[in-house]
């Protein structure tokens, strides 16, 4: 059982790591900080719940209550830090913060919070601070307070900017308890209704995209990105940059603020934390790789997610690691040889399997194909299994990976100087190969293919079926 002083001590923390830097104290519109927060609080404390041995995070931000805002930024004319400080903010704005904090009163509230005017933004470190937690801020929220600038009624919520920008995807997904109001600050939804009970939750999932499930409770975590990548590919941001910054809470991963760094370097580091999860859902996307410095497994930006094939991806974590020769993953190699192709504009061409005669493959693509090209699919929701002293790998009836191919290492795609044979006597005890067999190129994918699914037969999709571990290879995509 926790003593007092243990309760205060998570209190603390609490308080003083998982809330917003700086709320705005409704009874007189002033700032106050965390310290002026836990002394606020600090004083209920003690009479709070004694049965538990630690205060859970539900139950602290249950207690330690604020409002926070979801709303559509006006072009001009919000009101900022300094304008509030110096208590100079005024217009369309401004009225809209005053209608958001008289709506936080009527439902108990002592303290609100807008990302319009309690982030100094002129100060870098709070403003990093302020993004990285954006997230943990909406999801410990006593309320959130939505409005919708375009809407009158639920069917106007098809339309409205809201649903189509970048930050207020986690805006949506985070908060425990979110109430809705349209243009007129009128609520959408009766008050003795759960929002997550009513038409709304239909329409907001006609025009987000997001199962009702998910809008229900969302768990964030780097985990169905093919699916959630989709959630925000239509969404438009400011800042380019922030494509990334605005996903990092979704996915639950953390990247420095870099503004000027440019939208694809931003979301390549994003992809990059989120491929160390290991989840093989990130590889699931199809067209042009991004502009990555070593690597052609990194998409471009969400709308690469879009159209992706649905594959289940459910064999556990993929060991995924970024390096200067490029992404370092282990797959299974199942040797494919090239059946037929046709070119005409692109390239259309059938694989088919010498180890599994009923398989066919078929792809297009703007690549160029050659006999002499070695191919194969590299499986990804595979499972490592120990068997006895050593593992072996179970293949799953229903299997998804990416099409390799490599050339020759000396055809005349090959980057390597020429092979030249040394004399005997130019060398004395150098252990030199006088001849060797045929070798390759490194792997590579099949550009903008992205992950194709093989259904191997007679197996269920959900069984697996056993192969020696010596099919497994290191590739660098």
């Amino acid at each position: 059982m926790q003593t007092s002083e243990d309760r205060l001590n998570e209190f603390d923390r609490y308080v003083m790591n998982d809330i917003p830097i700086r709320l705005i104290r409704l009874a007189d519109m002033k700032f106050v900080g965390r310290n002026d927060m836990k002394n606020h609080f600090q004083k209920f404390v003690l009479q709070w719940d004694t049965s538990y041995s630690w205060y859970p995070r539900p139950y602290l931000a249950h207690k330690v209550k604020y409002a926070i805002l979801s709303h559509r930024w006006l072009d001009v004319g919000e009101p900022t830090y300094e304008e509030m400080k110096a208590g100079t903010a005024a217009g369309p704005g401004y009225e809209k913060l005053m209608n958001f904090c008289a709506k936080a009163r009527e439902h108990g509230m002592e303290f609100a919070w807008s990302d319009t005017c309690c982030i100094d933004r002129n100060s870098s470190t709070e403003l990093d601070e302020s993004i990285r937690s954006m997230f943990r801020w909406y999801r410990n929220s006593y309320i959130c307070i939505v409005h919708l600038a375009q809407s009158m009624i639920i069917e106007d919520i098809l339309h409205d900017e809201w649903t189509m920008r970048g930050w207020t995807l986690q805006e949506l997904l985070a908060p425990c308890f979110i109430k809705f109001f349209n243009k007129n600050w009128i609520s959408m939804v009766d008050d003795d209704k759960p929002w997550q009970e009513t038409r709304l939750m239909e329409v907001l999932g006609r025009a987000t995209g997001i199962p009702q499930d998910d809008l229900r409770r969302f768990y964030p975590s780097p985990s169905k990105v093919d699916e959630r990548m989709t959630w925000a590919a239509r969404r438009k941001t400011t800042r380019v940059e922030d494509v990334a910054y605005s996903l990092m809470g979704v996915f639950d991963v953390s990247l420095q603020i870099a503004y000027g760094e440019g939208g694809d370097r931003a979301f390549c580091r994003l992809i990059e934390a989120i491929m160390q999860a290991g989840d093989p859902s990130v590889l699931n996307w199809k067209g042009e790789a991004a502009k990555h410095h070593t690597s052609h497994a990194i998409p471009r930006s969400p709308q690469s997610f879009v159209g992706h094939r649905e594959l289940k991806l459910t064999s556990g974590r993929l060991e995924m690691t970024m390096t200067s020769l490029g992404l370092r993953v282990p797959l299974v190699i199942i040797p494919l040889s090239l059946h037929s192709f046709t070119y005409d504009y692109v390239s259309c061409v059938t694989l088919d399997c010498p180890l599994c005669p009923t398989i066919k493959i078929d792809i297009e693509t703007n690549n160029y194909y050659s006999s002499t090209y070695q191919y194969a699919l590299g499986i990804v929701n595979y499972s490592l299994i120990s068997h006895g002293s050593c593992e072996i790998l179970g293949i799953r009836g229903k299997s998804a990976g990416f099409i390799l191919f490599r050339v020759p290492r000396y055809s005349l795609r090959s980057t390597l100087p020429p092979l030249c044979e040394p004399r005997p006597t130019d060398f004395v005890g150098l252990g030199n190969v006088s001849s060797r067999k045929q070798h390759f190129e490194p792997w590579m994918p099949v550009r903008q293919e992205g992950l194709v699914e093989v259904n191997f037969p007679n197996i269920p999709s959900e069984s697996v079926f056993d192969i020696s571990h010596k099919y497994l290879e290191i590739v660098y995509l």
